[in-house]
């Protein structure tokens, strides 16, 4: 079972204390099993969350062999990081274990050094002060959350959420993720935040924006060998103005949004049918068994065969 260690510092916000608690003990296998053990740890027996004193079960020492390491928001985020909890996340972060900040605990991640040249995210009010107090992150203002396989950063409050759905759906899948998102009623992946897209995917569309007819048609007809000349009479605008727009509204381009659409299609299909990765590829528009297979492992990091027997149902 994956341990998940939440360490709660001086002043944690509630809402992002409870957040990876709750989401994670929704997430349930298939056999129903839990899919997380849960700590809450703390450098001292007894922290103040603002409104309440919080009385942590686990010390510092909970830190050690847990496989991911949730830091909250806490109110007082310029605060100097306590010597022992600095120790203990490099600690951790040197035995490989995978850390994630939401809202403001960007701050106390990135005083310990982890994040230096790391693209990262905090609430959108604290972005300036997060780049200016710590000058070797790249602080990106308007993303959801980031994630650089061992680190991840989240903007903040509802962010938190997408990012431990994000982290259920990388260790066991979208269905587990899906579940654990419809018990938190929440949308496995969320329009909106703080610029309508996530950092490490494909950028979604408001409803409403101008492009949204020509998503639904692209999501529509996938299976087919579509060119950007194609797209581009289904918009009825110019090549250079489809990508102008594209650009302006999705964060990306045309074919890549496309290819995208692919293989989260086919990562859907890996997961719950049995087809042939053959046939999968075919299904979700691309010309060769080969072509599939690449743009497949380029994408997620695994062939489709190594992600059905991850994921496959």
């Amino acid at each position: 079972m994956h341990t998940v260690a939440v360490l709660a510092l001086d002043q944690v916000i509630p809402f992002d204390l409870s957040t990876p608690i709750e989401t994670f003990s929704r997430a349930r296998l298939p056999d129903g099993r839990p899919g997380y053990r849960i700590r809450v740890c703390a450098q001292r027996p007894e922290i103040d969350a603002g409104a309440f004193t919080l009385r942590a079960p686990w010390g510092l020492d909970g830190l050690k062999g847990a496989d991911t390491i949730i830091v909250p928001g806490t109110a007082t985020p310029f605060d100097p990081l306590p010597g022992a909890v600095r120790g203990a996340l490099r600690a951790a972060a040197a035995d490989g274990t995978r850390m994630a900040s939401i809202c403001s605990g960007a701050f106390p991640l990135a005083a310990t050094g982890l994040l230096d040249g790391l693209r990262v995210t905090t609430h959108w009010i604290l972005a300036d002060r997060l780049a200016a107090d710590h000058p070797r992150l790249e602080v990106a203002p308007d993303v959801l959350y980031v994630d650089h396989g061992q680190f991840l950063t989240s903007a903040g409050a509802a962010a938190g959420l997408d990012l431990c759905l994000h982290l259920i759906r990388r260790d066991y899948g979208s269905a587990v993720a899906a579940d654990a998102a419809r018990l938190s009623v929440m949308p496995l992946e969320r329009e909106g935040g703080q610029a309508q897209f996530i950092a490490h995917d494909h950028q979604v569309t408001p409803r409403g924006a101008e492009l949204e007819p020509l998503l639904t048609w692209l999501q529509d007809n996938l299976a087919r060998p579509l060119t950007l000349d194609d797209i581009s009479v289904q918009a009825r605008m110019s090549t250079r103005t489809l990508i102008r727009r594209f650009r302006e509204q999705t964060g990306t381009t045309p074919l890549r949004w496309l290819h995208r659409a692919r293989i989260r299609q086919a990562q859907h299909l890996l997961e719950s049918t049995r087809h042939p990765v053959e046939r999968i590829g075919a299904q979700v528009g691309f010309g060769s068994p080969t072509a599939f297979r690449d743009r497949f492992k380029k994408t997620t990091g695994v062939s489709p065969a190594a992600y059905r027997r991850a994921f496959g149902s």
